[in-house]
């Protein structure tokens, strides 16, 4: 079970990662307008979504991989607060009803952090 969450979690921040790049258009109406340099951001996210998400299949730096997902995962609060404060619809694109995006920032959110603690931090080491 532990190898099942940790390749689960390292597929999941590797695509995560990668669509960045397929779409970035999809991630710039996500970034508040108080945050500078939108598309430096999301390639900077997108590349380290893919290089923790590789780092989490390996135990010499699987510490420091969860540790960087743990902390991208509480960069991306206010992301998740300005979708909240635009009515939950993007121009081009996401559009769902509020309690879908409370949802996720008050559920889903918390749980992929401790889905990042749990293999980086509470897993008994298998490898």
């Amino acid at each position: 079970m532990q190898k099942i969450f940790r390749y689960l979690l390292s597929f999941f921040f590797i695509v995560a990662g990668i669509w960045h790049f397929v779409d970035p258009s999809f991630y710039y109406e996500l970034i508040p307008d108080y945050l500078p340099y939108p598309q430096t951001l999301n390639v900077l996210s997108g590349f380290l979504e893919v290089l923790f998400g590789f780092g989490i299949l390996f135990s010499t730096v699987r510490k420091w991989a969860a540790t960087g997902i743990l902390l991208l995962l509480i960069a991306f609060i206010p992301s998740h607060i300005f979708f909240l404060q635009i009515g939950s619809c993007l121009e081009n694109g996401l559009c769902v009803a509020p309690w879908v995006a409370w949802v996720r920032l008050l559920i889903i959110h918390p749980l992929f952090l401790l889905w990042a603690w749990y293999v980086g931090f509470g897993l008994k080491r298998k490898s």
